[in-house]
């Protein structure tokens, strides 16, 4: 069986390191990207199952990386899910406009984090 893949993008390295220590413990291929800018590459050469990105980050947002994954054919049915701790209604409808999956909220535990990738892997996508 192949592991499921998820891509990290979250400017902040502690972050990063500790959704890739969760993630892998539970089975998961992990890669990551420090900005939406650099997500773009990675997405083209992984095609994750799953990505997993703050909303703040430098030079590309989440909601503008949401966006253009969204809007791309061969990337619009991978589930987005912000990592954030934006999570207000506002934030959530901007989100879900774009087209965000959901959100997790930070802080967050690593059980919390797992529980929340099976679930948004586990339902249908939505096109």
């Amino acid at each position: 069986m192949t592991k499921k893949s998820v891509l990290v993008v979250d400017d902040s390295p502690t972050v990063r390191k500790l959704v890739e220590m969760s993630l892998e413990r539970n089975g998961f291929r992990v890669v990551h990207a420090f900005d939406g800018v650099a997500a773009i590459k990675e997405i083209a050469r992984q095609n994750p199952s799953l990505i997993l990105m703050d909303v703040n980050m430098p030079r590309l947002d989440g909601y503008q990386l949401c966006k253009l994954v969204k809007k791309h054919e061969t990337t619009r049915h991978i589930p987005v899910v912000m990592l954030t701790s934006k999570e207000g209604v506002f934030d959530k409808l901007k989100g879900r406009l774009v087209g965000c999956s959901g959100y997790i909220a930070k802080p967050f535990s690593p059980e919390e984090l797992v529980t929340a990738v099976e679930q948004f892997l586990a339902e249908p996508a939505t096109l």
